[in-house]
């Protein structure tokens, strides 16, 4: 059988005018899917040549496959369930810079060179003390960076139009500030301060962006059946979710030289991101830590199942409608979108998301991701978000450990799991045991910043729902609730 390469198959050529730091996944399936896409409609006419960040990688792979590889991006489109898959051909070449570091500083040598892509990590944007200029590579992706825009502003003799435009994909807030804070910071100590800074802040462009798909990997378990379909070999195949979404923040030039919004993808320009942010951490990532504790303990196990079901599925939409989209600052119309949108992405058919695998540090979670919301419905409304707090009471029962005699696995710092595991020792099925409880995980200011038994009747509501729960059952109390 074949091996997918430009010598197989037919595909395009371009010219490089993106470089990217990482060839995994998430970027073959997000960002050089949206090229891909974009080279379509309306011509963008872009390559991208990648770089390897770090000493282990796929650029060999890559380069066996001339940059190509198929992606399959699988939900649901249109309220129904799609499966399709296409090849992209946008990745023109592969350097790993710990192999041929002149090879990777030359691309800065490039004049077409307009844009820098970067996904390495959380942990990649970060300040590394001992890298020097004169590494051959340095071993932060900063230092990396630093050492080819400094080629780069030396190569051209600082023009003002030879600057790049940087979109990190790092899933870290404020992702292109930090980048840029830290690059400075390797300018200073490296004694390239002076016109090269100057170069920096006037004529390169550092955004700050978000990024949302979900992207399993490489299907190894079905790939045998996947290389049938296809009718040929190829070692770097990627499956991601349909949803998409880039959120940029930066000047409207970017947006000028960036045509997402003519190829229809679901890329938003913006002075200001933050309420996006917020808009999917609330969302989004509220919902799936509201559902966690309530569909586990009914007997649940994945997001999708969760759903489905008549009963824990309307107590998830009723958070999601009535308690966290009336925090948010954005039209109606958006928000119910974004919702149904989130939902979509919530019954997918081809990903098994399991609730215990979104469980880990649950209190950490409802503090960043859940509170948020209960504290400004409270503001707004005048009155308690009740379905937000019975998750609250849900999840204390969660840290009980136990779902129907069998043991949960927990997972989250042991001074929490100690902390539950004292007071759980001291319930038993008077209310006086259930109220403590309560008192002690609503006023652990170490949980939440900050004593919720001060806010008037939450403690009252959260001891209502335990009790529920305890009594009830998780089935008889979310019925209690919803009806």
């Amino acid at each position: 059988m074949k091996t997918l390469n430009r010598s197989t198959v037919t595909a395009n050529s371009y010219p490089e005018k993106i470089i990217q730091f990482g060839e995994g996944n998430f970027l073959r399936a997000f960002a050089d899917w949206m090229i891909h896409e974009m080279n379509k409609n309306p011509g963008f006419n872009t390559g991208v040549v990648v770089v390897q960040p770090i000493e282990q990688g796929l650029v060999k792979t890559l380069n066996d496959q001339d940059g190509l590889y198929t992606l399959y991006l699988n939900g649901i489109k249109n309220g129904l369930a799609v499966s399709e898959h296409q090849i992209i051909d946008c990745i023109q070449r592969a350097i790993n810079p710990y192999k041929e570091y002149s090879a990777y500083l030359s691309i800065a040598e490039n004049p077409d060179l307009r844009f820098v892509i970067s996904n390495t990590t959380e942990a990649g944007i970060a300040y590394h003390k001992a890298d020097k200029l004169a590494d051959s590579p340095q071993k932060s992706f900063p230092g990396k960076l630093t050492a080819f825009l400094y080629k780069r502003f030396k190569t051209f003799k600082g023009a003002s139009h030879k600057g790049l435009i940087i979109l990190p994909c790092e899933l870290i807030d404020r992702n292109g500030d930090n980048l840029k804070r830290i690059i400075l910071q390797y300018a200073a100590e490296w004694n390239l301060a002076g016109e090269f800074t100057n170069w920096i802040n006037k004529h390169n462009i550092f955004c700050n962006t978000l990024v949302d798909r979900i992207v399993p990997g490489y299907p190894k378990n079905k790939i045998d059946q996947i290389t049938k379909e296809l009718g040929y070999k190829d070692n770097l195949v990627v499956e991601g979710e349909q949803f998409h979404l880039w959120v940029i923040e930066g000047p409207k030039e970017v947006k000028e030289e960036f045509p997402a919004v003519q190829s229809g993808l679901n890329i938003v320009f913006t002075d200001n991101m933050e309420p996006y942010r917020t808009r999917k951490v609330r969302i989004l990532n509220g919902a799936h830590t509201s559902l966690v504790p309530v569909g586990y303990l009914y007997g649940i196990d994945t997001v999708r199942e969760s759903l489905e079901d008549p009963v824990v599925g309307v107590f998830l939409k009723n958070a999601i409608f009535n308690e966290i989209c009336p925090t948010l600052d954005f039209p109606e119309k958006e928000l119910i979108q974004f919702s149904y949108d989130v939902l979509d992405r919530f019954k997918n058919p081809y990903l098994e998301h399991a609730l215990l695998s979104i469980s880990l540090n649950s209190i950490s979670k409802y503090k960043t991701r859940v509170l948020p919301s209960v504290l400004e419905f409270i503001k707004r409304k005048n009155k308690l978000p009740e379905h937000l707090l019975f998750s609250l009471a849900a999840l204390i029962v969660f840290y009980k450990g136990d779902r129907n005699g069998v043991a949960i696995k927990l997972a989250d710092d042991k001074e929490v799991l100690d902390f539950f595991k004292l007071q759980w020792s001291e319930v038993n099925s008077s209310k006086e045991s259930i109220t403590r409880i309560v008192n002690s995980v609503l006023s652990n200011s170490n949980f939440w910043d900050r004593d919720l038994t001060k806010i008037e009747g939450l403690r009252n509501e959260v001891i209502s729902s335990l009790h529920s729960i305890l009594n009830k059952g998780m089935h008889g109390a979310i019925l209690n609730l919803i009806d």
